[in-house]
């Protein structure tokens, strides 16, 4: 139970892109530089100055950053004197979540009254034989999988593959997650792709991992992002709608990646169980909800965990993006930030900019994309194939 109720109280970020000039390079701005102005924006509208931040937790730069201590660094050079936590924190595709959950932590239990989750991520200057590599460790077991090559896109398509057959649909169909997905990024001045596509651009792109194709899949990204996070009486009496958090769960599904154990690997029962625990916390039904910002690298990885969650039945994650279910205007709006394959993937900072959507949303602050009346939103992010699952609710309380 939560002994100090946590808000938002502001947030800054950069449109996700690259950043980079590319592998290998050192950046013509360096990760300092480009998060401090981040960072202050973020202060700026939350009120505050460094000193009264308690807690900072980074999400942990990616191995091409070559300054070590980076979070210490980056809290000296933005005037921070931490008392409660200064850390930077990583698992996967969770980090950017992690980030946040611990940054609220620090404030439930009263160690500080506010809090950084935040981070950069220069993705594009990562030489792709190392990322390759790495890749592969990250999948399997490094004494018996690894050695073979299956890169994590690869799971996304055996997710994909096994998918479309046991439900019949094509790769059609999972193209209707793309069009829909670059429909929300359209209006969404982060989003790294906000130029519309056809159906044709989408099946006649290069396949990835069959049957993915370069649509289907993540680009490489960079992003910079700060929210601040604070005790919530502190942000109720400034009087302007606020995002809080009301809910929370998490779940391991006792897995490994693809694992050496037989099991269905598109049944993503951790997303259920943490959405399940986050929705018990916060008093809320699934119906209840009224966007759902979820983890999805891949277009399949979408369809999935809409489904695992229960949101849409078995075989109908496609088909509620084409039908507009899921989409700009549909009763069920799914990734309204455009996700990561419009918005981008930043991968450590993935669960930032999905939270800041959220928050967005339910303060009304969301611009042309907005959702009508929207009050409750749903954060998911993942590790490994949704083996690992954290989830997180946010509400907007009016003044």
């Amino acid at each position: 139970m939560m002994t100090h109720g946590v808000a938002i109280a502001g947030w800054s970020a950069l449109r996700v892109g690259k950043y980079m000039p590319g592998p290998g390079a050192r950046g013509v701005v360096p990760e300092t530089d480009r998060l401090f102005p981040v960072v202050r924006d973020a202060l700026a509208m939350a009120g505050i100055g460094p000193d009264q931040v308690g807690a900072a937790l980074f999400a942990s730069n990616p191995p091409s950053t070559e300054q070590l201590g980076f979070a210490v660094q980056m809290a000296s050079r933005l005037g921070l004197k931490c008392r409660a936590m200064l850390a930077e924190v990583g698992i996967m595709g969770l980090t950017g979540g992690l980030a946040f959950d611990m940054a609220a932590d620090a404030i439930r239990l009263g160690r500080c009254d506010y809090a950084l989750a935040l981070g950069l991520c220069y993705q594009s200057n990562e030489r792709v034989p190392v990322a390759m590599e790495r890749g592969n460790r990250v999948v399997g077991d490094v004494d018996f999988q690894s050695i073979y090559g299956l890169t994590p896109i690869s799971w996304y398509g055996l997710d994909a593959a096994r998918y479309l057959h046991e439900t019949g649909q094509t790769p059609a169909d999972l193209a209707a997650i793309v069009l829909k997905s670059r429909a929300f990024a359209a209006d969404n001045p982060l989003a790294q792709f906000r130029t519309a596509l056809t159906l044709d651009e989408i099946l006649s792109a290069d396949r990835i991992v069959d049957p993915l194709g370069r649509h289907d899949v993540p680009a490489q990204a960079d992003g910079a992002i700060c929210i601040v996070l604070a005790r919530e009486d502190l942000v109720a009496k400034k009087g302007p709608c606020y995002a809080r958090l009301t809910g929370r769960g998490y779940a391991h599904d006792g897995h490994f990646q693809m694992g050496d154990r037989a099991h269905d690997i598109t049944a993503f029962p951790a997303a259920r169980q943490a959405v399940d625990d986050c929705l018990a916390e916060a008093g809320c039904k699934l119906d209840g909800v009224d966007l759902f910002e979820l983890y999805a690298p891949c277009s399949i990885t979408e369809a999935l965990v809409t489904e695992a969650i229960g949101l849409f039945l078995k075989g109908e994650g496609c088909r509620a993006a084409r039908d507009g279910t899921s989409g700009p205007g549909g009763p069920r709006p799914v990734n309204t930030s455009g996700g990561c394959l419009a918005r981008g993937h930043p991968p450590s900072l993935t669960g930032l900019y999905g939270l800041l959507e959220c928050a967005e949303q339910v303060t009304g602050r969301a611009g042309v994309r907005q959702v009508v009346g929207a009050r409750r939103a749903l954060h998911t992010c993942e590790g490994g194939n949704y083996n690992l699952a954290l989830a997180h609710m946010l509400e907007g309380i009016a003044p």
